[in-house]
């Protein structure tokens, strides 16, 4: 049996005080940093196969970017691309890794980021030492909650405002924290591979123009208190494109300093990691390693000239007048940025889908902000013990992958999605199809 072995890193991809900040409708200039942004890496090698996966604190990473960063990757480590994983966190208080309304990508730090990516990887690698890995789940159901509602009205809104008007949500949500965790000999952490889905967390207005890791960077720090010492702390974000932490039926949360709510969120999700880790009680030294990609034709929604000229004109009367982030949160204020974004990209292209097995538990890699019945049917369906999906993984479509129930329902994230009708339930087939192939 070939022995295992494990490494763990991270490299900083920390911006400079004035970046431009992604992931709202306005644009944001950073005037402070609280804590670094990490591209963290785990490698895992038998001899016979090796592994890399990397998550990002960025809110998305395209693929000519991660191809360039595996590419790097391969030269220094000699790991086949094909057997990278690299994601994104989903955070919005980093820089701009795309050009979209009211951003434009920040090519200086892209040139910088797929390099620091590439490096956490090899030095990932260079710490790589005998191992044992394990995998466990724990429920965190306190965090989690789905952000489109029915309203009396008939309706479907996110996010809408507490009050007697909400009757219940439109979908579920998906508690499941699971958990892949490597020690070495001593029975030390080397790393600990977590997966929740939970778009972000964020925080009070103060927040927006500083550069943060948001809960998936104190998630690594509140593990390594836990753990009493060392350890790489990955949050793989899940399939949480209509999922987030407000609680529209609960007492409003409170903010004794700007950073509360992601820490408390943080440390509740990681004690459930934490004890799920330290309740496995199988661990495996020799686990089959295997990687399956494949090529999925994304379709895109088609949008018409006329109403693609109706959108330019909307969003030039907005851009005159000043408008900017919640003032134009509506229908076709949101379908109007889509239409655009989209109009010149071929109605269909092939995108990245990716499975990896360790042992008995499984990994996807889904290209895009991915409803969360969409990752709770592949889990279902996996052959494996144990699955941890992830969302922007790989690539980035450039925006929602909602279910296609969700189509006629409408609201926010069908109106920005790019995506046709249907894309959520093929993915998932496909993703499972691959985990069947890796199962054999």
């Amino acid at each position: 049996m070939a022995r295992l072995r494990v490494g763990a890193a991270r490299a900083v991809i920390t911006p400079s005080v004035g970046c431009h900040l992604w992931g709202y409708f306005e644009d944001r200039v950073a005037v402070d940093i609280h804590g670094e942004l990490y591209a963290k890496s785990v490698v895992f090698d038998t001899g016979e196969a090796s592994l890399a996966i990397c998550v990002c604190d960025l809110g998305a990473l395209h693929k000519q970017d991660i191809d360039r960063a595996k590419g790097r990757a391969e030269e220094l480590t000699g790991i086949p691309r094909e057997n990278m994983f690299v994601a994104a966190t989903h955070t919005h208080y980093a820089p701009p890794t795309e050009s979209g309304y009211a951003v434009t990508r920040d090519d200086r730090y892209m040139e910088w980021v797929p390099d620091r990516i590439a490096d956490s990887i090899r030095l990932a690698q260079n710490r790589l030492r005998p191992a044992v890995v394990g995998h466990a789940s724990g429920a965190c159901p306190g965090e989690v909650f789905n952000r489109r509602y029915w309203m009396k009205d008939g309706s479907v809104r996110m996010n809408p405002t507490p009050g007697p008007d909400i009757v219940r949500p439109a979908g579920p949500v998906d508690p499941e924290v699971g958990v892949l965790a490597a020690l070495d000999d001593d029975r030390r952490p080397i790393a600990v591979l977590a997966n929740y889905a939970l778009h972000y967390v964020g925080g009070p207005s103060v927040l927006d123009t500083i550069v943060h890791a948001d809960y998936f960077g104190a998630f690594d720090a509140a593990m390594q208190r836990m753990a009493g010492g060392e350890c790489v702390a990955v949050m793989l974000n899940g399939c949480c494109g209509d999922i987030n932490h407000i609680d529209v039926f609960g007492p409003p949360r409170e903010y004794p300093h700007p950073f509360a709510e992601i820490d408390r969120v943080a440390e509740v999700v990681a004690g459930v990691a934490h004890a799920a880790w330290r309740g496995i009680r199988v661990w495996d030294a020799g686990p089959v390693l295997a990687v399956a990609n494949r090529s999925f034709p994304f379709r895109r929604r088609e949008v018409t000239p006329e109403r693609l000229a109706l959108a330019r004109e909307r969003l030039r009367r907005v851009s005159e007048e000043g408008l900017s982030g919640p003032a134009t949160w509506d229908k076709d204020f949101l379908f109007d940025v889509t239409a655009v974004e989209i109009a010149d990209t071929p109605l269909e292209w092939e995108v990245p889908l990716q499975a990896m097995r360790i042992g008995t538990a499984g990994i996807v890699g889904l290209p895009a902000e991915v409803f969360v019945e969409i990752g709770l049917d592949i889990k279902r369906r996996s052959p494996f013990e144990r699955t941890l999906v992830g969302e922007l993984a790989n690539d980035y479509v450039g925006g929602y992958v909602p279910t296609d129930r969700a189509y006629d329902e409408g609201s926010y994230e069908v109106w920005q999605s790019p995506a046709e009708r249907g894309m959520g339930e093929a993915m998932a087939d496909a993703a499972v199809g691959l985990l069947e192939r890796l199962a054999g």
